[in-house]
C-alpha cells in the first residue's frame, strides 16, 4: 500500500486535541450504520475509545491528507495509523498498510 495519510477531526467533541502525540498508534474503525456519513470511519486510542473521525470534508481535510470517502474502500472493517501531525485544526496521521 503506498503512503495514505489522513486528517482526524472532531476531536473537540470528545477529548480535544490535546491528547494526541506523535507517534501514537490509533485504530480506525468503521462505522457503516452512522446516520449522518455512510463512510464515516472513527478514530480510537487504545485504552481510551473514540477521539474523533476521519475527515470527509473539503472544509476539514487538511492539505494533501486522504478524506474518509477516499480510503473506505481501500481499508477493512478496522486499520491502523500513526499521527505524525497535530494542529489545533486536526492530527495528521499515516495509515500502516
Amino acid at each position: 500500500m503506498k503512503k495514505i495519510f489522513i486528517t482526524i477531526t472532531g476531536c473537540n467533541h470528545y477529548m480535544g486535541y490535546g491528547v494526541f502525540r506523535r507517534k501514537m498508534e490509533l485504530v480506525l474503525k468503521k462505522e457503516p450504520d452512522n446516520e449522518y456519513d455512510r463512510e464515516a470511519i472513527r478514530a480510537e486510542l487504545p485504552g481510551i475509545g473514540k477521539v474523533g473521525y476521519v475527515a470527509n470534508s473539503t472544509h476539514t481535510v487538511l492539505g494533501d491528507t486522504c478524506s474518509a470517502g477516499r480510503i473506505y474502500d481501500k481499508i477493512g472493517k478496522k486499520a491502523h495509523a500513526k499521527v505524525v501531525l497535530i494542529t489545533d485544526r486536526g492530527v495528521v496521521a499515516r495509515v500502516k498498510g
